[in-house]
């Protein structure tokens, strides 16, 4: 469904992200430490970078899109923002809708908007709190908010930008169980940047592994901690931390 072929991008003519090839058909995660280029690379997918090669999606190229399009088909969900404004929770979903509404006659929600938002509200349970100002709530509750939003504005495809840092477990786990089962309807696709490894392979059997702007390994996920890949772009022994963890709950 998307393809990325030898992609680069960066800022202030330095690329961060070099030659980034692969094809999404499902859900993803990819992983790798800290400046690596993995939010560079969702920039460039999400169309707010601009980036050299070529990204398609259906066999449709991105540079022949219109910026609305490409919106369209493609959602971001990052950490969670500062609040500086007083919204209610469902002004702020309606938000996604606003590419649909945007250039019709009226700029009025029409019935079909309101619907796709109670949809959205009702995928993360949060029609109860439709009505509550977005600045009283919770992390959690507010990051399902986005969800929410990133679901309203019907994309292909939705990119997590370590979406679930600062919440609590539960509310990292609601969230990527959210995205799993909007994904399993068909056609839709998830690629999740995520630090926290054990929530990565929970998002997806495929994970992405990047290290200094390039993709070093591209495959599933057993096969990745089979062939020690980890412990050589971390630079430290990830299975022996992983083991080490679950050694605490102790053996059966």
């Amino acid at each position: 469904m998307l393809i990325l072929d030898n992609v680069c991008a960066g800022y202030d003519g330095t690329d961060v992200i070099r030659n980034i090839s692969m094809s999404v058909t499902g859900n993803i995660a990819i992983i790798g430490p800290n400046g690596c280029g993995k939010t560079t690379l969702l920039k460039a997918i999400a169309g707010v970078l601009p980036y050299r090669g070529e990204i398609t999606i259906d066999g449709k190229p991105f540079a022949s899109m219109k910026r609305q399009e490409v919106s369209r088909s493609v959602a971001m969900l990052s950490q969670q923002p500062s609040i500086y404004f007083s919204y209610s929770v469902y002004d702020t979903v309606m938000m996604g809708r606003y590419l649909h509404i945007r250039g019709r006659l009226s700029d009025m929600p029409t019935k079909e908007d309101k619907d796709v938002v109670a949809q959205a509200l009702r995928a993360v349970d949060l029609t109860a709190d439709a009505e509550r100002d977005i600045t009283k709530l919770s992390g959690g509750q507010l990051q399902r908010v986005f969800l929410a939003r990133a679901l309203a504005q019907q994309p292909r495809v939705i990119l997590l930008d370590e979406p679930t840092n600062h919440l609590d477990l539960k509310c990292q786990i609601d969230i990527i169980e959210y995205l799993k089962a909007w994904a399993a309807e068909g056609g839709r696709a998830v690629i999740g940047v995520l630090h926290d490894i054990n929530l990565a392979m929970r998002l997806s059997d495929r994970l992405v592994v990047m290290k200094d702007g390039v993709i070093k390994e591209n495959g599933m996920s057993q096969d990745i901690i089979a062939d020690g890949v980890l412990d050589s772009v971390y630079e430290t022994d990830v299975a022996g931390y992983m083991r080490a963890a679950l050694g605490k709950w102790g053996a059966e």
